[in-house]
Parts: structure tokens; sequence; C-alpha cells
């Protein structure tokens, strides 16, 4: 008889947090290839209810039912047969491939290949904030001309950088060599000046909602990540000659506006970023949150019992940083 777990999924597209259903199921059995890990925290992504909503429908998920999530951190148990570099007792963080998920359990299977070890300096709860979100800041600023060894010197906006991306990027920038401007509301001014902006503005002050530079400059990188609310054209006025935009939440809009610009010839670039997880990214982002450099804002945290009420906060879009979910004990 086939060992049982704890696990939140759901059955169809629609429903938001209320469709949400707890259920035991059979822990999953890893392939030869793959590691059973167990869950010790998980994080919620937009792009988890955005799924779940019929986003990308018919293509993912998979499967109904669908155990949502692809962050996760914990402890290798059990690996595939072809497996070489993970062993049972090993403390990871891992992304879990979209379309078949799974973080929202107790035990989940990871690909080695988006997988790396963490050490005993990065808590299951900060590692778990890291796959989705520092991963896709991180792929901005690299695909922008930055190597993080602090020989950076352009000038570098982060839209909505209060929330789960934008946070991770303005530490990364900053640990680049960027000068950094950033966006976000009034309550938060203090939180991103902490983390290293060399200027905040408050999105709704004139200032802010033209993306105007306190010290007069214009941006050679844009890391957009204030979705819908800011869109190119806000942008643009503000961008150095060469200045490269990196949509991070692409839409039929923006794919258009990405095409004229390249047919246009224009020395200004506006790219949708599309997430490529690589493990050699995930490891230095470990080695940064391990030295001090890169923190976890985190915004809250729910048991596995309660991952309707993280669903329901991230998708209201007031989140501070990242939500966590805790499910077992490290």
């Amino acid at each position: 008889m086939a060992e049982m777990m704890q696990a939140v999924q759901y059955s169809s597209y629609g429903g938001a947090h209320a469709a949400l259903q707890h259920k035991e199921i059979p822990i999953p059995v890893p392939k030869k290839g793959e590691i059973l890990v167990k869950v010790e925290a998980a994080s919620v992504n937009p792009v988890d209810w955005k799924m779940q909503g019929g986003v990308m429908r018919p293509m993912l998920p998979a499967k109904f039912p669908h155990t949502p999530g692809t962050d996760i951190a914990g402890e290798v148990v059990k690996v595939g047969s072809e497996v070489k570099d993970f062993a049972p007792g090993d403390k990871v963080v891992a992304w879990l491939e979209l379309k078949h998920g799974g973080a929202m359990a107790q035990y989940a299977v990871a690909n080695p290949k988006t997988t790396v070890v963490r050490p005993p300096e990065v808590s299951a709860v900060e590692a778990a904030c890291l796959p989705v979100a520092a991963l896709t800041a991180l792929q901005a600023l690299t695909s922008g001309g930055m190597n993080f060894d602090g020989s950076y010197s352009g000038n570098v906006l982060v839209t909505g950088a209060s929330g789960g991306v934008g946070t991770y990027a303005v530490q990364l920038g900053k640990i680049a060599g960027a000068h950094v401007t950033a966006t976000c509301g009034e309550r938060n001014i203090e939180l991103i000046k902490f983390l290293g902006a060399d200027e905040v503005l408050d999105y709704k002050t004139p200032e802010g909602k033209k993306l105007i530079s306190p010290s007069g400059k214009k941006y050679d990188l844009v890391v957009n990540a204030a979705a819908s609310a800011v869109t190119f054209s806000d942008m643009q006025p503000q961008l150095a000659p060469k200045g490269v935009v990196f949509e991070l939440t692409p839409s039929p809009k923006t794919f258009l506006t990405s095409v004229i610009k390249r047919v246009s010839m224009s020395k200004q670039k506006y790219n949708q970023l599309m997430l490529n997880v690589e493990a050699r990214n995930l490891e230095m982002l470990v080695g940064f949150v391990k030295e001090g450099k890169l923190h976890a804002v985190i915004d809250s945290k729910f048991p596995l019992a309660k991952v309707e009420e993280a669903w329901k906060k991230s998708k209201e879009g007031h989140a501070v940083g990242k939500i966590v979910i805790t499910v077992t004990e490290e």
C-alpha cells in the first residue's frame, strides 16, 4: 500500500482560493532521474494562481487534479537510480517544472538540474523564496549586461520594487554596482531604501507616475515588475538612448510593442522576459544569501493547512516581498 501525504490541489480552472482542496494523496515515487524532497517550506508566486485562472489553458497545467507551486526548500529523502549529485539527507532548494508543480504538499519530486544544495546558513524559508522571484530578477539584470562583481556603472530603474521580484532586483542591482532608482507605495519607501536603492519614488506622486529620477538620470536598464501599471510609453521618455526594458509580465499588447520596437530598428529595446531556470544561477543566489548580501523580504507565513489565505493574499496584490508556506519544521 502506498504511503500517503497531505497536499493542496485544484481540479479545474477557476475558483481562486475557494477551489483549493486539501487531500491525502500518495507520496510520489521519483523516477530514475529525479529526487524526492520532504518539503520544509514553499512560496507562492502570481503565476500559480494565474495558471489556476486559466491564463495558460489548455497547455498548463499538465493534468487535473493539480498540486500547484514551483518553489520549495527541504531535505532529500530518496533519489532515482541515475542521480549522482544528491543523496538522502541533503538540504536543498529546487524549482519544480510549472506544468507539473507539486510544491503545496509534504513531499515533491524535483529535477536535479533545477535543484541545488542549501548550506546551513540559509534557512528553508529564505531558500524557498528564491527560485521564481530572485531568478527572474537575476535573469533580467544579467540579460542587461550585469555580472555582479560590482563593476556595472549604469542606471537601473526597478518598478514595483516592494514585490517579490522587485525586492530582489533592487538588492542584486546594488551587488552589481548599479545606481538603482525604485518605485513603490509610500508605506514601503523606507524598506526599499534599506534594501539599497539610491532613489525611491512614490508611484502615486507626479514624479513617480512619470518615473523621473530625482537626480535627473536616464535609465540604461529597467526591470518592470509593476505589471500593467507601468507601460512602455511611461518608461520611454526616461530611457537612455540605448536603454533596455525587461517586461516581467508579458501580454499580447507588450509583445506587439516589442515587435514594433524591433521592426523600427530602435536603439531602445523592449524585451519580454521568460524565466529560464538554471542550477548555476540558483546556486549563485544561494551563495549571496549565505554571504549576507541578499535577503528575503517575507510578507507573511502560513502553514500548509491555510494555503487558501496565502493564495488570497497573493492575488490581492498588496504583499510586500514573498508569501511563504511552512510545511514541516526544519
